[in-house]
């Protein structure tokens, strides 16, 4: 008898912790030797189970790249700034470089593709501009609404753009930073960086726009 509405168990069951340990390994492989340098072959041996195994649960690469970019972007999905209105939601990136500390492996994988996407032909492209494109429209509209209730003073789209692209420069960059040398102060660093930022945001010292 079906299991209905109850727990998975027996072979599904199994199934779905077999899968769930390949999409870790893959992640795991993929955050430290880039997806180009991870290998079908190793991610099986990673998990212990044969290449064929492997090839149950995934068909190819691609396919097993596509569940660890959606498993990323489920386990990051609690990074958001909803509920945070004005400046106080720019705070809340705080929270994003805490997190960092504590799952270091989530930040290597999405630093390693990001380099290798920069070719136009890796599988990845695609999730990670939709992801930049998504976090900078969403960190722009914020820093606008922000102005249109006074609480910082009036810029132009071009200007919050280039704000934001330049603060989202700076996480980037002290992430690899810490990456390369865990003694990088990642959080203090941020949040020095930050209170500058919002402090000159609340003058109105904008940088300039790079577009009408």
């Amino acid at each position: 008898m079906a299991n209905v509405g109850g727990t998975p168990r027996g072979p599904y069951r199994s199934g779905i912790k077999r899968r769930e340990q390949i999409v870790s390994a893959a992640a795991k492989a993929f955050g430290e030797r880039g997806y180009n340098g991870a290998s079908m072959r190793q991610i099986a041996a990673d998990v212990g189970v044969s290449p064929a195994a492997l090839l149950r649960h995934f068909q190819d690469k691609e396919e097993l790249l596509a569940a660890v970019l959606e498993w990323w972007a489920r386990e990051t999905a609690a990074l958001r700034l909803e509920g945070r209105d004005g400046l106080a939601a720019f705070d809340g990136l705080r929270d994003l470089m805490t997190y960092h500390i504590s799952h270091r492996g989530l930040l290597e994988l999405f630093i390693h593709l990001t380099g290798e996407a920069s070719n136009e032909k890796h599988p990845a492209r695609a999730f990670i501009q939709d992801r930049y494109t998504g976090i900078v429209s969403m960190l722009v509209k914020r820093l606008l609404a922000t102005a249109e209730t006074g609480e910082i003073p009036p810029l132009t789209d071009a200007q919050a753009e280039a704000e934001v692209r330049a603060l989202c420069a700076t996480m980037d960059g002290l992430e690899i930073q810490w990456l390369l040398d865990p003694a990088v102060d990642l959080v203090g660093l941020f949040d020095f960086h930050l209170d500058h930022t919002l402090a000159r945001w609340r003058s109105g010292a904008y940088a300039p726009g790079a577009r009408s």
